[in-house]
């Protein structure tokens, strides 16, 4: 088991990375903070194979209820948000009461949105269920989906702790394996570059991540998002950097109706581009068709699929958060391991990911 603490300019809070620790772990953190209550907030699917579980481990001690979300991004709505807060006033949550996100990015990010809002914020651990929740269930971001576009409505609420019980993903659909390696791969690219070499030499195929390699990668994977937070709690500067493979790859998403290409892969093809990208605008080899290979050979999706027009991807591009003034702002790699941002003007990336899909990258 490994322990990181993550420190911000609003506190400090610990993560935990282990097989088997909730009655460590968890039931330790809970007692410390001594809720009224106790919500746990879960995707269906983690709740059908492991909720009773949890469930007899806190109700030991604590009155607690369950609101159980159907899987999938397409939950991480407002409709969702409304209806759960809806539940934890008629349960009579107070400001004592402790929200679990038990899930991966999707609860994470919503069960955490709904803990910052409720009677202006109560507590809330994050349970991660995922690989790609390594990311997310760090750094405070909490947010709900729009039509128009991918967490534009959510707000920085720090965890009071995240419990990574690597139990909960020995029956992790491959597919999300996969979605969650991409965010793994990111924080190699732009942050360690010795990770991203180890993963390159070392992972061909998913079914090379063995339960010592997941352990190693959602450590080091966190290390680099708790480095970058640590400096920059609220995206003003340097977390941006975070976002390498994003602004393409939320626009993949939202433009194909979310829930039908994963998180994981519309990155994948966002990190693509952006380092084919890179290598023109930064003069620099980056490898860029040989990790082109690689992504292939572990399923990604290596080109925005035809369906999805390079026009309807610029206008969502422009409405991302890093966006200003009619220009698109990208992160792009200085080299691997070093990230830092470019402009560009609506027309000039138009044109550039035009080309990027026409050299055949789709």
């Amino acid at each position: 088991m490994k322990d990181l603490l993550i420190e911000t300019a609003s506190g400090s809070y610990p993560v935990s990375v282990g097989r088997n620790i909730i009655d460590t772990k968890l039931l330790g953190k809970i007692s410390e903070l001594k809720p009224s209550s106790i919500l746990i907030i879960a995707d269906a699917a983690v709740q059908t194979l492991y909720g009773e579980q949890l469930l007899q481990a806190l109700r030991k001690s604590y009155k607690t209820e369950v609101y159980v979300l159907p899987s999938g991004e397409e939950h991480k709505s407002f409709e969702s948000f409304y209806d759960i807060q809806t539940y934890a006033l008629k349960l009579g949550l107070d400001r004592k009461s402790l929200i679990l996100a038990f899930g991966g990015g999707v609860i994470g990010d919503l069960a955490g949105f709904v803990a910052a809002t409720y009677m202006r914020g109560i507590p809330f651990i994050q349970l991660p269920t995922t690989l790609l929740a390594h990311d997310s269930a760090v750094g405070g971001k909490v947010a709900i989906n729009h039509p128009e576009g991918k967490n534009m409505i959510g707000a920085f609420y720090q965890p009071a702790g995240v419990i990574y019980d690597l139990a909960f993903l020995s029956t992790l659909p491959r597919n999300e394996l996969r979605s969650g390696f991409a965010e793994v791969i990111k924080h190699g690219l732009i942050g360690n570059i010795d990770l991203f070499k180890q993963l390159a030499a070392g992972i061909y195929n998913l079914d090379d991540i063995d339960d010592e390699k997941l352990q190693h990668m959602i450590i080091e994977g966190i290390r680099v998002k708790a480095a970058v937070v640590k400096e920059d709690e609220k995206e003003t500067g340097v977390r941006a950097h975070l976002n390498f493979g994003h602004t393409l790859g939320h626009a993949i998403e939202a433009e194909a109706g979310y829930g039908k290409i994963s998180h994981g892969d519309g990155v994948a093809i966002g990190m693509l581009f952006a380092i084919w990208l890179s290598e023109k605008v930064n003069k620099k080899d980056l490898h860029y068709e040989k990790i082109k290979k690689w992504f292939k050979g572990l399923g990604f999706p290596i080109g925005v699929p035809h369906s999805l027009p390079t026009e309807s991807l610029i206008i969502r591009m422009l409405k991302d958060k890093k966006s200003h003034s009619g220009t698109i702002t990208m992160v792009l790699l200085n080299a691997i391991g070093e990230a830092g941002t470019s402009s560009f003007e609506s027309d000039q990336l138009r044109s550039l990911l035009e080309k990027w899909r026409q050299e055949g990258s789709d």
